[in-house]
């Protein structure tokens, strides 16, 4: 277990369930995103078997397996998946110079509709500037469930986000979230290492809860604005992205509230009412007056 120090807070656990992504950059030092890179060019990166614990992973001397191992990455992947989740699966991607074709916007799995979700950690050893292209994400799309390149005909969003950064930068991915990796127009080569893990714990209040009210968890409205964190965490939840139709946006909420409640236990959370009056069923009979 990690020190609470290094785990995420309520807003920022908002931010991800709204948007689907987490962005940390400088996070790694340099002497690390150094050895990577040379990890990477000799070729030593070698998987587990999908399902084996990340701490049976990348054994030392492995520089990611150092990079994994760093407090605050630990932190990270504690507060979203838990403790020492199972590794699924990585990718190293090493774009060549002067590529004349980016990768399709797609979603890395089948349709996959569980409340539960798996999170991808893409790591960026060196700084990735526009040209160089770099990941980019779709903020807010991974309630849009699909499968795989389902959406790769479809080239630009409002709001999109290349991930230009400096080096030691990571993303934190909801698995489902639209992404793709775009062109390197530079005479230089690209690298980003990518994991994904699977919880192995129910994904309850895994972060620091410090900030949430003490009764958070007891069936009490907390609609009612009582304190500032739930108001802020109310504003992070019902913020719309660009790109979502006119009508669209109150959809994405309520799948948000779903997510928020069964991430702090919190049946009765809501944002506008929205959620609440779906469930609103009543049994008893009209009384006559």
């Amino acid at each position: 277990m990690v020190d609470k120090q290094y785990l995420l807070d309520s807003k920022q656990m908002a931010s991800f369930v709204a948007r689907g992504f987490l962005r940390f950059d400088e996070l790694i030092p340099n002497e690390v995103n150094e050895a990577v890179m040379a990890e990477i060019d000799a070729g030593s990166i070698k998987a587990a078997p999908a399902g084996t614990p990340l701490s049976q992973c990348y054994p030392p001397p492995s520089a990611i397996g150092a990079m994994l191992r760093r407090p605050e990455v630990q932190g990270i992947i504690q507060s979203l998946v838990g403790p020492d989740p199972l590794f699924d699966h990585h990718a190293v991607h090493v774009r060549q110079p002067n590529q004349d074709a980016a990768q399709g916007l797609h979603g890395d799995s089948i349709i996959d509709t569980r409340m539960h979700f798996d999170i991808q950690l893409m790591y960026f050893p060196h700084d990735v500037p526009l040209e160089m292209g770099g990941t980019l994400v779709v903020p807010g799309s991974h309630f849009r469930r699909i499968n795989e390149m389902d959406i790769a005909r479809y080239q630009n969003f409002v709001g999109q986000i290349p991930m230009v950064c400096k080096a030691g930068s990571l993303l934190a991915l909801h698995h489902g979230i639209w992404h793709c990796g775009r062109q390197n127009k530079t005479d230089r080569v690209r690298y980003m290492y990518k994991i994904r893990l699977n919880p192995r714990v129910r994904q309850l209040r895994l972060w620091n809860t410090d900030d949430l009210p003490q009764d958070y968890a007891k069936h009490k409205p907390i609609f009612t604005r009582e304190t500032n964190a739930v108001e802020d965490i109310q504003t992070i939840l019902s913020r719309q992205e660009p790109w979502f139709e006119d009508a669209g946006g109150r959809l994405e909420i309520v799948n948000r509230v779903k997510l928020w409640r069964f991430l702090t236990g919190d049946d009765n959370f809501d944002v506008h009412y929205w959620l609440t009056r779906l469930e609103n069923m009543p049994n008893n009979r009209l009384l006559a007056a």
